[in-house]
């Protein structure tokens, strides 16, 4: 597989796997996510839940095509730490008010499976391209 192949089914998985947790809380065990912010409520679908994870692919995917094209020294391993800040800023706005415990646990699960997926599926690289970037 092409590393642009690669990267797109890591993509689609790292949509896919918060909305596998989703269909988990949500219709299964009937606990919709909400976060209140006053006086609005917001209702977590699957569709937010996909569309949330497929922007933050697609910027995790264009910053690693970035630093690598632009000739970053070791390009994978600084994507790797930045991909690492993130999700742990990510986790910063369950610190705050507005939503429950299992809305905490869920919101927390859909990023942990975000990265879970694309972390290791987009720094890892297929042997090919490993071996190319040894050479050059």
């Amino acid at each position: 597989m092409s590393p642009r192949g690669r990267r797109l089914a890591v993509t689609a998985l790292a949509t896919l796997a918060p909305v596998l947790v989703w269909l988990v809380t949500d219709p299964l065990l009937g606990h919709r996510p909400r976060v209140t912010d006053g006086e609005e409520t917001l209702d977590l679908g699957g569709a937010p839940v996909a569309v949330a994870a497929l922007l933050a692919s697609l910027c995790g995917w264009a910053l690693l095509a970035a630093l690598e094209r632009f000739g970053v020294r070791r390009a994978r391993a600084v994507w790797t730490g930045a991909a690492g800040v993130v999700l742990a800023l990510s986790f910063l706005p369950f610190l705050g008010g507005g939503m429950d415990g299992g809305t905490r646990a869920s919101l927390a699960l859909m990023h942990l499976a975000v990265a879970a997926v694309l972390i290791p599926g987009l720094a890892g690289g297929s042997p090919e391209t490993r071996t190319a970037t040894a050479r050059g």
